[in-house]
């Protein structure tokens, strides 16, 4: 790691140290290490459409990819009680594969894994076979298509935690897409600090206490493991 790499990590473990109410936000960046693609990346969904370009297939189903140092980072992290809440735009279900914990999380655009009951909101795993909720309703994929609205139980849940942090950190998003973007603005009005990983540019970047331009598994993995020092000696 360079010097002002090793500095900005430290920085950040001593701010999650200090934090009493941590948040993570991760959006597609924090998988593409897994092999699953971004949005608006160089070679990213959005952005490939937008040149008029197929989008790029990947070589295996998505319930196939594993999680990756990123996704582990954040369980260790859960596991020494400094995550609160895990905020996510991914529909890709690495988070609770990882081992995040169903209660910790808000997905905002559901979950490729997960059937949503159109009636009472209630998510159960895949496959089931099942396509009546045990209220009546109809159970349908819980991933959210273009144009469709954000689920209201993990949008609330979202808003509700931003707007409780301290310390708000924004993983593998560029924090165009709303209303997921309201997030850190939210967080911020409550007095937070921001830390950014993301490799492009964000609308947020003034605003950032450290900012990491670098990817998401070469931050979190060594951030983590400075704080767990910090935490020992404490």
């Amino acid at each position: 790691m360079n010097n002002g790499l090793e500095e900005r990590i430290e920085n950040f473990a001593k701010l999650l140290f200090k934090s009493r109410y941590p948040v993570f936000f991760t959006g597609a960046g924090i998988s593409t290490e897994s092999g699953l693609p971004d949005f608006r990346g160089p070679d990213g969904a959005w952005t490939r459409q937008e040149k008029g370009l197929p989008q790029r297939q990947t070589n295996k189903p998505w319930h196939a990819f594993n999680p990756n140092a990123g996704h582990y980072a954040l369980v260790e992290l859960q596991n020494v009680k400094k995550l609160k809440f895990l905020i996510s735009q991914n529909v890709d279900n690495l988070h609770l594969k990882s081992g995040i914990r169903q209660e910790l999380i808000a997905e905002l655009h559901g979950n490729v894994k997960k059937l949503r009951c159109t009636s009472c909101g209630e998510k159960v795993d895949l496959p089931t076979g099942a396509k009546i909720c045990r209220c009546g309703g109809a159970l349908v994929s819980s991933a959210v298509d273009f144009g469709q609205p954000l689920p209201e139980k993990d949008l609330g849940l979202a808003f509700e935690h931003s707007r409780k942090s301290d310390l708000f950190v924004v993983a593998g998003s560029s924090l165009v897409v709303t209303p997921a973007a309201l997030m850190p603005q939210e967080a911020l009005q409550s007095g937070a600090k921001l830390v950014i990983i993301n490799q492009g540019k964000t609308p947020f970047d003034s605003y950032s206490t450290i900012r990491f331009f670098e990817k998401v598994g070469d931050v979190l993995p060594p951030a983590v493991k400075r704080l767990k020092i910090l935490l020992e000696m404490a």
